[in-house]
């Protein structure tokens, strides 16, 4: 969805192309076929959502059709994961391979012994201390976290690319969206993004699964999956999608090659 002299542009295909994802279960179904897709349009020609969906239907406000409401229904159904996890830029990851992105974003690493080592910072300790391992279940509003982080006023800054620092690193994800409640219990505002852990959907065992194997491994397998699908990616575009370990500046350019 890129920005042209100001307009917002949005790609897509018509209703009657083959390409075309009609409901939120065909989205579901050809997000678990591919294993892991950006939510909007990126370097990768065909690689996203937007590209496979109606551009009109965006922001209609009908889940019926409007894709932007189905991110909403992907993720309160935690049959896949969604986050910010491309780039910094929102998208889903399957069940399926959620343990190999686990492996190589995070180096193996809990988020605890990432912290002990030295590879994380004391804002994003802040916000994990809430996920604490006997607490890993828990679901949090992002206004929630900013309070009990503290991330208001006086206290830390940049919550949002903290925030989306976690994400980056596999150790949150966006568990549903919601509208807050008064003290009478009444729903008021827009839905408003709602963070848990992927353990919190799958479990800590399964997430970790791939904790066995050596980290650069998993990005092959990542890289190897994505050329089946998008041959035509470059290195430096799967690069993007492998993404960075902790504390990586950039990701080697043999991840995608070898």
């Amino acid at each position: 969805m890129p920005n042209e002299s100001g307009t917002w542009i949005m790609y897509g295909v018509d209703w009657d192309d083959p390409e075309c994802l009609h409901t939120v279960d065909e989205a579901i179904e050809y997000i678990n076929e591919v294993g892991f897709l950006p939510l909007f349009k990126n370097d990768i020609p065909g690689f996203s959502l937007e590209e496979h969906t109606v551009p009109e239907y965006w922001w209609s406000e009908d889940p019926e059709v409007d894709p932007w409401a189905w991110r909403e229904i992907i993720a309160r159904r935690g049959d896949v994961a969604y986050g910010k996890f491309f780039d910094k830029k929102a998208g889903f990851i399957s069940k399926e391979w959620m343990p190999y992105f686990v492996n190589y974003r995070r180096d193996g690493y809990d988020f605890d012994a990432l912290w002990e080592d030295g590879k994380a910072s004391l804002r994003q300790k802040k916000i994990m201390d809430l996920y604490a391992e006997e607490l890993m279940d828990e679901e949090y509003y992002s206004n929630e976290i900013k309070q009990k982080a503290g991330f208001v006023k006086g206290g830390e800054k940049g919550f949002d690319g903290t925030i989306t620092s976690l994400q980056m690193q596999m150790y949150l994800c966006m568990r549903d969206f919601r509208r807050r409640k008064n003290k009478k219990g009444d729903e008021y505002g827009w839905p408003i993004a709602v963070y848990a852990t992927p353990e919190h959907l799958w479990g800590y065992d399964y997430v970790t699964s791939a904790y066995k194997e050596e980290p650069d491994d998993s990005a092959m397998r990542i890289s190897k999956h994505l050329m089946e699908f998008y041959p035509i990616a470059t290195t430096d575009q799967i690069n993007n999608i492998i993404g960075l370990k902790p504390g990586q500046r950039k990701t080697p350019v043999k991840m995608a090659i070898l």
